[in-house]
């Protein structure tokens, strides 16, 4: 390879939901623009990282979990958002969580099967793995299924081998010009950025109380005398998770606020003013036309 040549391609990035995607593209990123928790189907779009060095501008795209959940207009726009881009990228990088092998994963597999660029399985979350000679055996059974490009471990929590998985990555980058200025690294607007880390503070805060037929949208943004002014909808399918959401006297609506304001001002760096609905719009997540006025396109 000549290294006097500029590299630039698109990676994807795939899996079954909860084996860490959004995780990883942070840690390579060194900032986070991809939200993350610990329930399943956390990551709802394509989300574009991009890193540019001197030699190279790697172009990284999150997507949402494969699964096989059927049934709401939703889910199939989850599936849907992260197959797509397996037509039109350069390098795939199939994540798995280490010792867990499901259905879904068969799923996610089965979507790799007439790829013709280079797949390279990730195996994620080492760290908790105690008995290190149960890995081998693991990644040999995988690799019987199809033929990797390259067999990567890593921890992307704690930022284990994610060097070496880059090297490899740029490794298989085509020659190109950069697609992007090299100080952009995500397609996403702060709008955007904003509305998902009002979603994160929602997950992590009511995960367990609340099914995921939530969605935020800004409909404000403003900057004025060095304050961003952000006022948002937070939609839900009932009454009853209004009321959740909003909680006593105010209380949880009040403590998801205070969060996502905290790190949306670290995203912006400068004050933010935060001021928060909750609105009922019933059957929005089996709604294609609702989905569609709600931002979830994969146009």
């Amino acid at each position: 390879m000549n290294d006097a040549a500029f590299h630039c391609g698109f990676v994807a990035i795939v899996g079954r939901p909860n084996v860490g995607k959004s995780t990883l593209l942070n840690h390579i990123l060194g900032q986070k623009i991809s939200i993350t928790s610990r329930k399943p189907q956390t990551t709802r779009h394509q989300i574009l990282g991009v890193k540019t060095s001197e030699t190279a501008q790697v172009i990284y795209v999150d997507t949402p979990g494969i699964h096989n959940r059927r049934g709401t207009a939703i889910n199939k726009y989850m599936n849907r958002a992260a197959s797509s881009v397996l037509s039109d990228v350069d390098i795939v990088l199939f994540v798995v969580q280490a010792l867990q092998w499901t259905e879904e994963d068969e799923i996610v597999l089965s979507r790799l099967e007439n790829i013709k660029v280079p797949v390279l399985l990730v195996v994620n979350k080492v760290d908790k793995v105690n008995e290190k000679t149960e890995l081998l055996p693991y990644i040999e059974k995988i690799s019987a299924m199809r033929e990797f490009e390259k067999v990567i471990p890593v921890s992307a929590l704690h930022a284990q081998n994610i060097d070496q998985l880059e090297a490899d990555v740029y490794e298989l980058l085509p020659e190109n010009v950069a697609f992007f200025p090299e100080d952009q690294i995500t397609d996403r607007n702060v709008r955007f950025l904003a509305a998902e880390i009002i979603r994160e503070k929602l997950i992590r805060e009511l995960g367990q109380e609340l099914p995921y037929t939530t969605t935020v949208e800004i409909d404000r943004f403003e900057e004025e005398g060095g304050m961003s002014r952000i006022f948002a909808t937070i939609y839900v399918e009932s009454k009853g998770q209004k009321a959740i959401i909003i909680g006593r006297k105010g209380g949880k609506l009040k403590s998801i606020g205070t969060k996502a304001r905290i790190d949306i001002e670290k995203m912006l760096d400068g004050k933010v003013y935060l001021e928060l609905w909750v609105k009922v719009r019933e059957g929005w997540s089996n709604d294609e036309r609702a989905l569609s006025s709600l931002g979830y396109t994969t146009e």
